[in-house]
């Protein structure tokens, strides 16, 4: 019996290895393995360098949901109405298509490590590194008041990393 396997193996091996290795070749482009073990680091200036007085208008500590993560969010506002968002001792895992978001904390979805369907929010872009300190620009039309709750959110997984509800400062 185990002769005819092997002889059937040894025919069907350009088959098998035909259609294994794009297999494999796109399960590690969906999954990304590699990232689990690869920390990028940045560490931005704060952009209101000018200004030492200039403190926060919300903030709030990052908590890991399926990732452990850590760190704080702030929002800065300039006086010519211009809003950042600071990411400061930030640590989480690196992964594929992880962004940065705002959501409503209220969203019971963002007490999950899995989001189910698709997350409301206002996208602030990609991660820029999975460790370090960080800045983001945010759009006029984001509304503070109903998008209260910086998200680190994969999107090809649809998986909350971390969240920080922001608080007025």
């Amino acid at each position: 019996m185990t002769g005819s396997i092997r002889s059937w193996l040894s025919r069907k091996k350009w088959i098998l290895t035909g259609i294994g290795v794009p297999v494999l070749v796109v399960a590690w482009w969906e999954f990304r393995p590699e990232k689990l073990w690869v920390n990028v680091k940045v560490n931005e200036p704060a952009p209101f360098a000018s200004s030492t007085d200039l403190q926060p208008v919300y903030t709030g500590l990052l908590a890991g949901r399926a990732h452990p993560t850590s760190g704080r969010a702030s929002v800065y506002q300039t006086p010519d109405g211009k809003r950042d968002l600071r990411l400061t001792d930030f640590m989480t895992s690196n992964g594929p298509d992880v962004h940065v978001v705002l959501a409503q904390s209220a969203d019971e979805s963002l007490n999950q490590d899995v989001v189910k369907g698709k997350l409301n929010s206002v996208e602030l872009g990609p991660l820029k590194a999975n460790q370090g300190d960080q800045n983001y620009d945010l759009p006029d039309s984001a509304d503070l008041s109903k998008y209260d709750a910086v998200v680190i959110y994969c999107e090809r997984f649809h998986a909350v990393f971390g969240v920080a509800k922001l608080e007025k400062f």
